[in-house]
């Protein structure tokens, strides 16, 4: 994705393949995002954000099947978008027909074409087969049929929202050590040796997050000496990982027993100093908490 226009994303796919949690993804990670907007209406809508002062550089734009009488003429309102000087993108997600006749069995959501009095099975049929025509045009495809919500809003961060050409671009997450480290993280910190919140009673419903676990931390030695020597480790080592490779992203990962309070702490500390030490794209992730 390129960073010399500004952004359009086009969030399309099956109902059910996960394009709500993408879409809120997206506005999580300062997208300005609308939902269901009538396809005809979008070179209209780029037009108007895009005139108003400070307008957001990154915009994410809902197109399904609720739209299916417009579809057809979407490649050239994408043209029409590209004329204003916008960088569009269409992002379709796609999923098994086994996995959403699972996923609407397990959230008795009904399907937007069951108005038409169709049986589930014959409703995702009729959709894939009015969305191939954008399929056959996506810039990517994803597939949410292994994913659960977690990995998708991951992946979105990852590949989307830091997809930059401005350098590495950093993604910190806090995770919760009973259920697992993240595969795919470069730098692991242990939080489980820091003062738990948790036992605190005022504190526990609360995350790293809110200030008042902040402030609880913020003034433990212990807490500072570790957040010290992690930050003295990593602007030693990011900036060297970034001259010496080729990567484009780099995640740092922070463990603590619930994922709930230390990790999400330092996770949000570590990201904070890195945008104050001049890194442009950062990001944070807890995956217990998103």
């Amino acid at each position: 994705m390129s960073n010399s226009l500004p952004t359009l994303i086009i969030v399309s796919g099956m109902s059910g393949s996960g394009k709500s949690v993408a879409l809120n993804t997206f506005e999580d990670v300062d997208f300005y995002c609308v939902d269901n907007l009538p396809a005809e209406l979008l070179p209209q809508f780029v037009q108007t954000v895009g005139a108003e002062d400070g307008a957001p550089p990154k915009l994410a734009v809902g197109i399904d099947v609720r739209n299916r009488r417009d579809l057809g003429n979407l490649p050239d309102w994408l043209s029409a978008v590209g004329s204003l000087g916008f960088d569009p993108r269409l992002v379709f997600f796609e999923t098994s027909d086994e996995v959403l006749l699972k996923r609407y069995a397990d959230t008795r959501r009904r399907h937007p074409l069951s108005q038409l009095g169709l049986a589930l099975a014959d409703a995702i049929s009729l959709e894939r087969q009015v969305l191939k025509p954008l399929r056959q045009i996506a810039d990517t495809v994803i597939d949410t049929s292994a994913m659960n919500v977690h990995q998708l809003r991951r992946h979105v961060i990852r590949d989307f929202a830091l997809a930059g050409e401005s350098g590495m671009s950093l993604l910190f997450e806090s995770f919760a050590y009973r259920r697992g480290v993240p595969p795919d993280a470069d730098f692991v910190f242990d939080a489980r040796g820091l003062p738990n919140p948790h036992w605190n009673a005022a504190l526990r419903p609360l995350s790293g997050r809110d200030a008042g676990v902040r402030e609880h931390l913020d003034a433990d030695p212990d807490v500072n000496l570790f957040a010290g020597q992690v930050t003295g480790f990593l602007d030693t080592w990011l900036p060297r990982l970034q001259s010496d490779t080729t990567r484009s992203y780099a995640t740092v990962a922070f463990g603590c027993t619930g994922g709930r309070h230390r990790s999400v702490y330092l996770a949000e500390r570590m990201a904070a100093h890195a945008r104050s030490q001049g890194w442009q794209e950062v990001a944070v992730h807890h995956r217990e908490l998103d």
